[in-house]
């Protein structure tokens, strides 16, 4: 069910139907960003292993910088003329992915699972920058910008999991589950 997300008013130089389609591709960047913000926060709580303290101090600027990004998505949404959904109701009913699947375990698990995330949140991201490029430099620059901290995000991730010739372990990994049991093997 397609919702009608045009605001009453938005930015100058932009049509409030645009406006509408561009608040309609941030409502999903803010579920996936505040979901990516907690998701950390569990690798971080649940990390264990030999490698416990590189793997719970590498998140935690990771989850400052998310939870920034949501911030500007927000305030984003807002300045377009929209409402900013930040409710944990709202994330769950909306979002188009499943719950992070991974509990206690080892950080390299840990590791493979997060690959898999990045991946699928990257991903989402590009699709966006896609549609929002055709209407709105600036929503799009704000969506660039944080593509690039999301890819390195995912470079000190996958140094993890990377040997020394250039192999990645979660390399053919689908779900979170494989990519956690290649991650370990």
């Amino acid at each position: 069910m397609a919702r009608d997300l045009t605001p009453k008013y938005t930015v100058p130089g932009i049509e409030r139907v645009a406006a509408g389609r561009i608040i309609d591709v941030l409502r999903l960047r803010l579920h996936a960003l505040n979901d990516l913000h907690l998701t950390l926060k569990h690798i971080h709580w649940n990390v264990v292993g030999p490698h416990f303290i590189a793997v719970h101090q590498m998140v935690d600027p990771q989850v400052d910088r998310v939870r920034d990004m949501a911030d500007d998505v927000a305030e984003r949404i807002a300045a377009l003329g929209g409402v900013a959904q930040g409710t944990p109701g709202s994330l769950v009913k909306e979002r188009t992915w499943d719950d992070y699947s991974i509990g206690r375990e080892d950080a390299i698990a840990h590791l493979g699972a997060l690959d898999v995330v990045y991946t699928g949140v990257i991903e989402d991201v590009r699709a966006a920058i896609k549609v929002v490029g055709e209407i709105d430099p600036a929503t799009e620059d704000l969506l660039i910008e944080q593509l690039r901290d999301l890819e390195q995000f995912q470079w000190f991730v996958r140094a993890h999991l990377e040997s020394a010739g250039g192999t990645l372990t979660t390399a053919r990994a689908e779900t979170e589950e494989d990519a956690a049991r290649a991650a370990k093997a």
